[in-house]
């Protein structure tokens, strides 16, 4: 079924993209991490430019990390102080991204950045946690225990500013979860990712959380950090396609808690070690992408071959407008879509997890 997108002004297969986005949800439930260092460049694989890839991707996940904080704020498993502190560093840090995306936009070069980013990035971090990951599971194969310390200390845990968080009984500098946000913006700017596969090692290494209040304290700071992009780039650039979003959110929440049920029968040091093959091997695609491809520039090379041309609908038509005369409003409306979306999945499937797990009564037996 094929539908053109009225603002990033392609025809995709909606089929497609709504396995697509349903195999990287399930991914991301799977790894515990946000989809969209891998979603982003199969959206560019699959011939969404890079600009538009970046921007309504961020749209889509701000959709699987509200329905996923709901859930963790049900179980009461993340820390709110902390998370706000990471917030309003992640603002700054948006800011001065879009600031970057615009000059690199305005001089023509925003692909290839958005390329050697996905590059380097995921080059670094992923050899990290492969490295991590196959020593850990050496270690478990030979079933060896090594004693850790609970905290690392390092020089940054001597900033002046220490504030006391309660729910995860540390006493920690207030400049670390705030420099943390200013690099978490900053990459979400640019990548269209949440930033997860940053926070979550920082979160356990650096501020020293219980591993169980990382998942939902970086989704919770995932929420107000993609909000913003989505917003900046709907009012600067105009680049978010709520009929593409909406295909993505369909498919990505349905995976995302799919994945979760899986990841719970996996051991932590499996998923690492399958999580760093993963990133190593869609930087090395961005780099085959971006400088090794035989063919026109932007030619999509995951696609379903057709022969229809798809037009442009009666409702792509009030998108289009609705985005070039009332950013504001439509970057708005994107935003609350994707909540709604992420809200109204968390609640149904905790009322059918209530139902399924209530406990059954027995009729009364007959006198």
């Amino acid at each position: 079924m094929e539908v053109f997108l009225p603002i990033a002004e392609v025809q995709i297969n909606i089929v497609l993209f709504l396995f697509v986005s349903f195999v990287v949800g399930f991914l991301s439930g799977l790894f515990g991490v946000g989809g969209g260092f891998l979603m982003t460049p199969l959206l560019i694989f699959m011939g969404i430019p890079p600009a538009y890839a970046v921007a309504n991707e961020a749209n889509n996940i701000l959709a699987s990390s509200s329905s996923g904080t709901l859930t963790h704020w049900f179980k009461k498993t993340l820390d709110v102080k902390i998370g706000w502190l990471i917030v309003i560093g992640g603002l700054v840090g948006t800011f001065i991204g879009i600031l970057t995306f615009s000059y690199f936009k305005g001089i023509g070069k925003i692909d290839i950045v958005i390329a050697l980013a996905y590059m380097y990035v995921l080059a670094i971090i992923g050899s990290f946690m492969l490295r991590d990951g196959l020593v850990e599971l050496n270690l478990f194969k030979k079933k060896i225990i090594v004693k850790k310390k609970l905290h690392t200390h390092y020089w940054i845990h001597g900033l002046p500013f220490r504030m006391r968080f309660k729910t995860s009984k540390v006493y920690e500098s207030a400049l670390v979860p705030l420099f943390l946000g200013v690099v978490v913006g900053f990459v979400s700017a640019i990548m269209g990712v949440g930033g997860a596969f940053l926070m979550v090692p920082a979160m356990i290494y650096l501020i020293g959380m219980p591993t169980k209040l990382v998942p939902g304290t970086s989704l919770f700071v995932t929420i107000f950090v993609t909000g913003f992009v989505t917003i900046s780039h709907a009012f600067t650039y105009h680049t978010i396609d709520l009929v593409l979003v909406l295909i993505l959110i369909t498919g990505s929440i349905v995976g995302v808690h799919a994945g979760q049920k899986i990841g719970q029968r996996l051991e932590s040091s499996q998923l690492k070690a399958l999580l760093a093959i993963l990133m190593l091997s869609v930087g090395l695609l961005m780099a085959y992408e971006t400088f090794f491809k035989n063919g026109e520039a932007g030619e999509a090379s995951l696609k379903l071959p057709t022969d229809k041309i798809a037009e442009i609908s009666g409702f792509g038509n009030s998108i289009y407008n609705l985005s070039n005369q009332y950013p504001i409003v439509y970057g708005v409306l994107s935003i609350f879509l994707a909540l709604s979306a992420g809200i109204l999945f968390s609640y149904a499937r905790r009322q059918i997890s209530k139902r399924i797990n209530a406990p059954k009564t027995l009729p009364p037996k007959a006198i």
